[in-house]
């Protein structure tokens, strides 16, 4: 994930209208511009996701953020686990590992379950090379019989959907006599 880091109200606003975002955490108690008042401005030019973190926790505070325009309200101490998302972001492809959808340039690209699955194992550990027999293993299982070259052809097949040119690929890239990896 990149982050970038706000440290006042005022700030917040500024990098949301230079930047895109995928979510917005946003805790309450902000100086110059308390963070209410950033989530209702936002609200103003961007539906971007704003979960509001802070310690204030009765429920008056939480649906006074609910009414400003917060998508979800967490208080602190929690775990980090309850704001973590899991997408992988890579040049202009953008893949969700929860919802098993894949986007390139925000278009949505239809995958099958094993395309999906290389693809994420792959992205998952970039430019690290996986054999054919590796990858056999982890995506179709130990006791899978095929051989090798199911591999292949569901690579040719991934490439197909998810690059420009699938003989100069800007994603999934093969090693010579070694496997496949995935580099943006």
């Amino acid at each position: 994930m990149e982050v970038d880091c706000a440290y006042d109200g005022e700030e917040a606003l500024e990098k949301l209208r230079a930047n895109e975002y995928d979510m917005v955490l946003l805790d309450i108690m902000l100086p110059k511009l308390d963070g209410l008042s950033v989530c209702q401005q936002i609200r103003e030019f961007s539906d971007v996701p704003i979960i509001m973190l802070t310690a204030k926790g009765d429920d008056m505070d939480k649906i006074l953020g609910l009414e400003y325009g917060a998508d979800d309200y967490i208080t602190k101490p929690f775990n980090i686990l309850e704001v973590k998302s899991n997408i992988i972001n890579a040049g202009d492809m953008k893949i969700d590992c929860d919802s098993r959808n894949l986007y390139i340039a925000g278009r949505p690209i239809n995958l099958t379950a094993k395309e999906f699955d290389l693809l994420e194992l792959l992205a998952v550990n970039p430019g690290k090379v996986y054999s054919r027999d590796n990858l056999l293993k982890a995506v179709w299982g130990q006791d899978y019989s095929g051989d090798g070259r199911t591999v292949d052809v569901h690579m040719r097949r991934l490439r197909e959907k998810i690059e420009d040119n699938p003989s100069e690929p800007k994603y999934v890239h093969t090693k010579w006599g070694v496997g496949y990896y995935f580099n943006v």
